[in-house]
């Protein structure tokens, strides 16, 4: 007991001692903080800092209070429309009619007309029990053409009816396979298919096909898109009947589509363009440009040509739709119909040069050596503008007509001597001809190369005559001129390669081998040869080797007649009545002098009134124009080789001289060719000539 009472005195001994220094230890720490001034009270400390955090605290609380105060009294109506709009569900309704299309008299060439659709979208929950007894419903409806169910289709739907039946064609060795994972339930489902026995399907009557065709119908593609029962041949006992049974047909609906009507039929339809359905929607190669501009995959758009073209003005404007909480639908903003435009062409006229072109391309097939012969080209513009006023491609196969009027903008040929117009601007501009240059037509012969000369022996000619007579020789030396050459006959002759861009360059001015800028898709910058040994520059200013398209060759006269001022040719003249303002785009002027470019329309006079052209249009219209004979190559067998040569004829005009209003460009690819009977070469540029330019006159004077 004396032992612990001494622990216990030892230990309040140690703990006074502790306590005396650390009290000695405090009031000389309390001294240092008195006696220099370096600490505050710790006290006073804590106070201010808790005084500083109040405010704070306060402050943020009247701020949260003033934006409270904003958002749920001043600003209310604001914030609750915001969240109504982040929160609503918007819809649109299908794709709205598209604009018409009119000619350049405002005549109607492009309609809608309406067509109804019945249709199943599939609703949530839906079972393929209540799937069967809806397409029994509707068969007893409509009318539906049960012949289109495939046998596999016939038996998937009897399946869904049997599902007792079907499992008992499965044997139990086969279940045991599925448990053992030997087979999968797709291969159960392909051996319950083959199972099914004609003899199965005999108990099923032509409303049972009908409703098993329907059920198909219902089941095809993604389930959230709006399958087609039937959009054509509905009549309105069926359209109202199947409406005003809506309620008892789930997820069956009807509405009012639209289909293009082509008030004239075929004329001109291609370059119109298309048109997707409501079925397919935008096309798989269209996607990306589609739903990149905000499409939806199910919008009927314009897949071609001009619909494509002016996609933009012809869309129509979709309604719009508000999905209310009960599932019900609230019309925001009502569709309606794309712009009308109005486009270039006279359709009387555009119908009158395909019935003339048909007639005339049909004719010819029947002539002498038009064995590779099958096509024809007219465009017919008005030059100071560039507005197309008519264009056609006819193509015959077996005995029968097919538009080929795209071939307008696709289709390069070999122009021949139609170019020289251009060749003799080259010639001016380099100073390798001079006005009224007299030369003697003569072959020309270079060393190891066939002999080269014109279509006969011309005689003396100046740049006039030349032209009128179409003479190659003339371009060949103004040609050897432009290439700084020194031609002796059968020796070998070394050209200036830097020459086949000089040519080029001022045939581009021209709109040969360059795009047209026509307002459609796909046109082809026409054929560029490679190779420039000096043989194929002579070729080259007659026409004989790069090839052009029928549309830069349009554009080609076009520039003459505007005394070589290019425009761009055009379609779209603008919205329905509301096209006064001629829209001419002037694309470039031709470098040359006045006096070089009125000699060159000097000479395309001479063509039309004493030479090669004489004869194609009446001279009381004061023509001007050129005509040209190319070298063409086909492929006869097949094998993607040229080894047949053909002849292919062109002309181009335009009427009057004195002040142009109308060209004319007809081209005849492969008109003729030189292995065969005779020498015969048909004439039909020259019928096609004086039959269009006659059509246009009696309309346009």
């Amino acid at each position: 007991m004396k032992k612990i009472i001494d622990e216990l005195k030892n230990k309040l001994k140690k703990d006074k001692k502790t306590y005396l220094k650390v009290s000695k230890r405090q009031k000389k720490l309390n001294y240092n903080f008195n006696t220099y001034g370096q600490y505050k009270d710790i006290k006073q400390e804590i106070e201010k800092r808790y005084n500083i955090l109040t405010f704070i605290v306060i402050f943020t609380l009247l701020i949260l209070v003033i934006s409270l105060f904003f958002v749920q009294i001043v600003n209310k109506d604001k914030y609750k429309k915001d969240l109504e709009n982040l929160t609503k569900k918007i819809v649109y309704g299908p794709s709205a009619p598209r604009g018409r299309i009119y000619d350049r008299n405002n005549k109607l060439i492009v309609d809608n007309t309406p067509s109804k659709v019945i249709y199943y979208k599939k609703p949530s929950k839906v079972t393929t029990h209540q799937e069967i007894e809806i397409a029994y419903k509707l068969a007893d409806m409509i009318s539906i053409d049960s012949s289109k169910l495939n046998t596999y289709d016939f038996k998937v739907f009897w399946i869904k009816n049997n599902q007792k039946k079907a499992k008992a064609k499965i044997t139990d060795e086969e279940y045991k396979k599925l448990e053992e994972r030997k087979l999968t339930l797709d291969d159960i489902y392909k051996l319950k298919i083959e199972r099914v026995t004609d003899e199965d399907l005999k108990i099923y009557s032509d409303k049972d096909k009908k409703a098993a065709y329907i059920y198909t119908l219902m089941n095809t593609g993604y389930s959230y898109d709006e399958k087609i029962i039937k959009n054509q041949n509905i009549s309105d006992e069926e359209y109202a009947l199947v409406s005003e049974n809506i309620s008892q047909l789930k997820g069956i609906n009807t509405k009012l589509d639209w289909e293009r009507e082509y008030k004239y039929g075929e004329v001109f339809k291609s370059i119109l363009g298309t048109v997707s359905n409501s079925k397919s929607g935008i096309p798989y190669e269209l996607k990306d440009y589609y739903l990149d501009k905000g499409y939806t995959l199910d919008d009927r758009v314009g897949t071609s040509y001009l619909e494509y073209q002016y996609e933009n003005l012809l869309k129509g404007t979709k309604n719009k739709y508000q999905v209310l909480s009960d599932g019900s639908y609230k019309l925001l903003e009502e569709g309606k119909r794309g712009n009308d435009i109005n486009i270039t062409i006279d359709i009387e006229l555009q119908k009158e040069i395909e019935k003339i072109l048909e007639e005339e391309v049909l004719k010819t097939k029947k002539e002498a050596n038009t064995e590779y012969y099958n096509r024809s080209f007219v465009i017919i513009t008005n030059p100071k503008t560039g507005e197309v006023l008519a264009m056609a491609g006819k193509q015959v196969k077996d005995n029968k007509i097919y538009d080929y009027t795209p071939g307008v903008l696709t289709s390069p040929v070999v122009m021949g001597s139609v170019v020289k117009g251009a060749s003799q601007i080259v010639g001016y501009n380099t100073g390798a001809l001079k006005i009224g240059e007299v030369r003697y037509d003569n072959c020309v012969k270079i060393a190891a190369t066939p002999i080269k000369c014109s279509w006969r022996s011309l005689g003396r000619l100046n740049d006039i005559t030349a032209l009128a007579q179409s003479s190659n020789t003339y371009q060949y030396y103004t040609a050897i001129k432009v290439g700084k050459g020194n031609y002796k006959y059968n020796a070998p002759l070394t050209l200036d390669k830097e020459a086949f861009n000089t040519y080029r360059k001022t045939f581009q001015e021209f709109g040969l081998g360059v795009k047209t800028g026509i307002d459609l898709p796909l046109e082809s910058t026409g054929y560029k040869g490679t190779s420039t040994s000096s043989g194929l520059l002579l070729d080259f200013a007659i026409g004989q080797y790069d090839n052009y398209t029928p549309i830069q060759l349009s554009q080609y006269i076009g520039t003459i007649a505007n005394s070589g001022q290019r425009v761009q040719p055009y379609l779209y003249k603008g919205i329905y009545k509301n096209n006064t303002q001629e829209k001419i785009i002037k694309l470039n002027k031709i470098n040359t002098k006045d006096e070089y470019m009125d000699r060159v329309r000097q000479g395309f006079e001479a063509v039309l009134k004493y030479g090669t052209g004489a004869g194609y249009i009446d001279m009381k219209y004061k023509p001007a124009g050129k005509t040209g004979t190319s070298q063409s190559f086909v492929d006869t067998n097949g094998d993607g080789k040229v080894d047949t040569e053909t002849i292919t004829t062109n002309f181009t005009a335009y009427a009057p001289s004195d002040n142009p209003k109308v060209t004319f460009t007809i081209i005849s690819p492969d008109i003729s060719h030189s292995n065969g009977r005779s020498n015969y070469q048909s004439s039909i540029n020259r019928r096609l000539a004086q039959a269009i330019s006659k059509k246009y006159f009696e309309i346009y004077q």
